[in-house]
């Protein structure tokens, strides 16, 4: 048993995934980000790089067994756009973001996507595309979809995600 509860973090690039994990850490949450991004960039989890889209394309069975003996541990919030590769034993919380698409597209407009990822992803966001996807591999109680537009939103996810991981410890850990 686990002294400490995993959580994904998912939802289309833009969403803003990162700055909620910055924010919980900041915040006092005492947990490890994991940035799946950043893991498969460092141990070289690619299989190759897909033209069309503009991405490296993910060699997901390298990456979990980079990460599978550290989700064993407990206290990861993992942060990563997609959530049908891992696996459900990993996770006690699924946290989905959505955002408005027109603020979406402003923000991935930003980051210099091009066109095609620029549509690609805002689709992802209007057809809920990552949150059917958390929805078909995680038992539906343990997903949650979570706006993402503003300040407040942002306090208020922080709140509730802090709120949750508080209310596992005490069911799971400090009976």
């Amino acid at each position: 048993m686990r002294r400490k509860p995993n959580i994904l973090i998912s939802g289309t690039p833009g969403v803003g995934k990162s700055k909620l994990c910055e924010e919980l850490i900041r915040s006092g949450l005492d947990m490890e980000w994991i940035e799946v991004g950043q893991v498969a960039k460092q141990c070289d989890c690619y299989s190759g790089y897909d033209e069309k889209l503009e991405c490296h394309i993910l060699d997901e069975d390298k990456l979990l067994d980079e990460l599978e003996s550290r989700m064993e541990e407990g206290g990861k919030i993992v942060d990563y756009h997609g959530c049908d590769f891992f696996p459900e034993r990993w996770f006690d919380v699924v946290f989905i973001l959505r955002t408005n698409n027109t603020l979406l597209f402003d923000r991935l407009e930003k980051r210099g996507y091009s066109a095609k990822k620029l549509q690609n992803n805002v689709q992802c966001e209007i057809f809920q595309t990552l949150f059917e996807e958390a929805m078909e591999s995680y038992d539906s109680n343990i997903v949650h979809e979570l706006r993402n537009e503003t300040f407040a939103d942002m306090e208020r996810n922080i709140s509730q995600i802090s709120d949750w991981v508080n209310q596992w410890l005490k069911d799971n850990v400090n009976n």
